[in-house]
């Protein structure tokens, strides 16, 4: 199928081929027929993305201090490789789509065939959560439900300014926005002011009932509105514009009258004048995107609506009441439309939007097929070419001379950054990528000469030339894939940790004892980093017990975050620290007898990554784990400390490791944690048999003892 992405780094635009999504729980698959150019949001990505780096940068100053204080701790290589990594990944545009359902849920509300609006991007296919999708209406049209997912924007702004009727309300920025918010005040029973530069839009909202200022002949909106009420004052202001100067709220707050309210729904400067709000006691508020529900994995990934009677208008409640507007026509979207496209020609449609010359720029899909083609060219205003390719792998074959096939499960930041480049120059056959969204899976494809990419496990499993699988997908798919890649065969990598309960590691041994000649490894990276190698050869010969101290510096994740989910990634303890359990096992070259830990209390303890976890050995070496999320980010992140026999070897960060006492010395040019090694070793064992890289009894004994840690934890 084909989708529109836009790549951060070089500004360019691509209509891709790429494999149709996957659907999951919870989730809608649908077949496209219209999608809405959301002008304002498209043309700044446009705009970021072929602005150099040094106008990235100006744009993002806070953006800017993470990248120095990186720069300090893991060094100036792994962090251009950062940066790097994160611009070279394509970005889906649009959010604003209508089209048949084609896959649900057996116990869904929707059912194949409907109709839906959903914030789904420009694609054939797109996948979204049912509580980002709602039923159209009969009487509405695929263009006009087009508008739904933008207009939900508009009506969550005026949810929040809470009008009434009569009330003489603003609107500055008269985009698509602007115009609906327009309506739908109107529609309130509210008197309205639009303000805007272009005369065809305040056009636009007077023939939607609105009084009008136009900044382009200079008229002062704050005299306006002042005359408009008669001195009183506003009762209410949205913000729906874009720009970069606080002019526009100060002008919100002056033409307001005492305890006006003011909400932003665009982008603006927001260096606020205290005076100019404490004196008529203003109200202020940002309005976020469709209403409740948004950026909750709870409500948007899972599937747990609000209840109605506490939480009224949802996300999916809100696109409903927009498109009940539509239907009876209070609220009109056909003289919004500027401009119509096919979908393969929709590199045209975003060179309109770079124009700036449009308003509602509607897809459309299923129509005619184009001819397919490598490489379309179509010039850009600044001189640049948007390409039309495919970002899927080519179809070269391998070479047969016995090289190792492998496939990819999963190509998320960590894979494609961290992971597949170590399989550069590697000798093996690149035959298929995985991803449930194909996106990102293509890109992947790409970037590292796979053969193909697929939204397919089954298919990537089943198919008899693949030797190994490398997995790194969410944590609480890691055990299930990890059992079906052994049952069919398979050589596995896995990213840690291999399983969320004790339940889950009973069930891949079992797997891996009914498939002993296959290599099962997880990503352990740290025992193959050069400088744990130092620290084991200036070690080699001690015979005394080892004191260790492991500190992880992990700074702050939010609380919703997907690893701070005990069902998805199992907390942090259990999917990060289980790092440095294991690197305390292999230091101290013994098994663990013992292991308890106690994590801090209070607000900073609240999440159960905040711990010291103590580690006692059967040679009577002891380690003790700090896992602490309450630091600073400008302190290095990770420090490793043995001691042993009047000796000490300390590791900082992995860029630096010093003996005392001992000849050690290890020092790179950036951080080496060991990732590309501990895959090299994997596909050395898959080539050539022999030992594992790490024994499978050492994988199952750090694995439940971490699984252990992690569950008294969350007691």
């Amino acid at each position: 199928m084909k989708q529109l992405l836009q790549n951060l780094g070089s500004g360019e635009t691509l209509l891709a081929d790429v494999p149709c999504p996957r659907r999951g729980a919870n989730h809608l698959l649908i077949e496209s027929s219209a999608s809405l150019v959301s002008l304002g949001t498209e043309k700044m990505l446009l705009d970021f993305g072929k602005g150099s780096l040094l106008a990235k940068a100006r744009s993002q100053p806070d953006k800017v201090v993470e990248v120095l204080r990186k720069v300090k701790t893991d060094g100036l290589m792994t962090t251009v490789d950062a940066v790097r990594s994160k611009l070279d990944q394509p970005l889906a545009l649009g959010y604003s789509n209508v089209g048949r359902v084609v896959e649900s849920d057996a116990t869904s509300r929707f059912q194949r065939g409907d109709r839906v609006v959903s914030n789904g991007p420009h694609a054939e296919m797109v996948c979204t959560p049912e509580t980002l999708a709602a039923l159209v209406p009969d009487g509405v049209s695929d263009e006009a439900a087009a508008f739904t997912v933008v207009g939900s924007i508009g009506l969550q702004g005026i949810r929040l300014i809470q009008p009434t009727l009569g009330e003489q309300m603003v609107v500055m920025g008269l985009g698509l926005i602007g115009l609906m918010t327009v309506q739908m005040l109107r529609a309130h029973g509210c008197r309205v002011l639009g303000v805007d530069f272009d005369a065809e839009k305040l056009k636009l909202a007077a023939s939607f009932g609105a009084e009008t200022v136009n900044l382009k002949e200079g008229e002062d909106p704050v005299a306006a509105a002042e005359a408009w009420t008669a001195g009183a004052g506003v009762d209410g202001v949205i913000i729906a514009a874009a720009t970069k100067s606080d002019e526009v709220v100060s002008q919100a707050a002056t033409m307001c009258r005492k305890r006006g309210r003011i909400v932003l729904v665009g982008v603006v400067g927001l260096n606020l004048k205290r005076a100019e709000f404490y004196e008529k006691e203003l109200s202020f508020q940002v309005s976020c995107s469709y209403g409740p529900g948004r950026y909750d994995p709870n409500y948007e990934a899972k599937g747990l609506d609000y209840p109605i009677g506490f939480v009224r208008w949802t996300e999916a409640r809100n696109f409903e009441a927009v498109l009940r507007l539509m239907e009876e026509g209070k609220l009109d979207v056909a003289s919004l439309i500027s401009h119509r496209f096919d979908f393969g020609d929709a590199l045209e449609a975003y060179e309109v939007v770079s124009s700036g010359k449009a308003l509602g720029i509607v897809l459309r899909y299923g129509g005619e097929k184009r001819e397919a083609s490598d490489e379309k060219r179509v010039t850009t205003r600044e001189g640049k070419l948007a390409r039309t390719v495919s970002i899927s792998a080519s179809s070269a074959k391998g070479t047969g001379s016995g090289k190792p096939v492998i496939a990819v499960i999963g190509a998320g930041n960590f894979t494609t950054r961290t992971l597949l480049p170590a399989l550069v120059g590697a000798d093996v056959r690149k035959k298929a990528v995985v991803s449930s969204g194909g996106v990102t899976g293509s890109y992947a494809a790409k970037k590292f000469g796979f053969e193909s990419s697929s939204t397919d496990v089954d298919a990537v499993l089943s198919d008899s030339d693949i030797d190994a699988v490398l997995i790194t997908t969410p944590h609480h798919t890691h055990a299930r894939l990890v059992c079906q890649a052994l049952e069919a065969g398979k050589h596995v990598f896995v990213e840690k940790p291999l399983a969320l309960t004790l339940s889950e590691i009973d069930e891949v041994e079992a797997a891996a004892q009914r498939a002993p000649d296959k290599c099962l490894m997880l990503g352990f990276n740290r025992r193959f980093s050069p400088h744990i190698a130092a620290m084991k050869e200036g070690l080699r010969g001690t015979k005394g017990a080892r004191a260790m101290i492991l500190t992880m510096n992990a700074g702050a994740i939010p609380a919703n975050h997907w690893t701070q989910d005990p069902e998805v990634g199992g907390g942090r303890i259990l999917g990060e620290a289980c790092h440095f359990i294991d690197l305390a096992r292999y230091l101290a070259e013994s098994p663990i007898t013992e292991s308890k830990g106690q994590y801090l209390g209070g607000n900073d303890g609240r999440l159960g990554d905040c711990a010291s976890i103590q580690l006692g050995f059967e040679n009577g070496s002891t380690a003790t784990v700090h896992y602490f999320s309450n630091g600073h980010k400008g302190y290095p992140k990770e420090r490793l400390e043995v001691f042993c026999e009047g000796k000490i070897v300390s590791c900082d960060n992995f860029r630096k490791t010093t003996g005392y006492g001992v000849s050690v010395k290890c020092k790179t040019r950036s951080q080496d944690k060991g990732h590309a090694a501990g895959v090299l070793a994997f596909l050395k064992a898959v080539k050539e048999g022999g030992e594992w890289p790490i024994p499978l009894e050492e994988i199952l004994e750090v694995s439940r003892e971490t699984v252990r840690l992690a569950e008294a934890f969350q007691r």
